[in-house]
């Protein structure tokens, strides 16, 4: 009997199932370096764990990984069963702008994908964390993100590390922006992955509950 391999992002006709994009787009700047991005890394390997734990998020929810500071995909959209958290560093300023616009790409030309192969697929969910403001010019993307939420093409979520200044974040994102609090990237990513399963066992369209990340002993917002 031959060996049976596993599924490739792209196998559709292997794993048919509807998919739910998440991509996280992610500040690794020179300001992260020490333990925000030893955090952050502990934090994406917590997210990986948490979905292999349930068959059908690992079925459906495909992760990619934009980093800045330079901007950089560091992995593509993949189902969760296949993704491998990138091993971060910290270097470099904050093009925030023009990692917005690469993000939002990335998800229009995964949905395309997605398409053309028949593929049913849930709003994309896009994260941003980040400890500073943009280094680089930033109009454009705001209106990106404006607008792909207006026409409910994805959801942007904004999160503010350290001394991020929340006004700017405002600025970019429609939804409010949070405050991490500390340096609880593993509950925060803790809670992005209950959210995802909870996403990938709905139906398409259906409203989904997620947890308030301000409440509770594995909230991880500031209130």
């Amino acid at each position: 009997m031959s060996e049976q391999l596993p599924f490739g992002s792209d196998d559709f006709a292997l794993n048919p199932e509807p998919r739910c994009p998440c991509l996280l787009l992610l500040d690794v700047s020179g300001s992260m370096a020490g333990p925000p991005i030893a955090e952050l890394n502990a934090g994406l390997r917590t997210f990986r764990e948490e979905l292999l734990a349930d068959e059908l998020a690992a079925k459906r929810v495909e992760v990619a990984c934009v980093t800045f500071g330079p901007v950089e995909v560091a992995t593509d959209f993949e189902p969760a069963a296949l993704f491998q958290p990138p091993w971060l560093h910290a270097s470099g300023e904050t093009p925030m702008g023009e990692a917005i616009l690469r993000a939002t790409d990335l998800v229009r030309e995964r949905k395309q994908r997605y398409r053309a192969n028949g593929i049913p697929f849930y709003r994309p969910w896009i994260l941003l964390l980040s400890d500073g403001a943009p280094t680089d010019e930033w109009a454009e993307a705001s209106a990106r993100v404006k607008d792909g939420e207006a026409s409910r093409s994805f959801a942007f979520f904004a999160v503010a590390v350290g001394g991020a200044s929340l006004d700017v974040l405002r600025q970019l994102s429609v939804r409010e922006p949070l405050r991490l609090a500390e340096l609880r990237f593993v509950r925060l990513f803790q809670w992005l992955s209950n959210s995802m399963r909870s996403v990938s066992h709905s139906a398409a369209g259906d409203a989904v509950a997620v947890p308030d990340p301000r409440q509770g002993p594995e909230g991880w917002a500031q209130v």
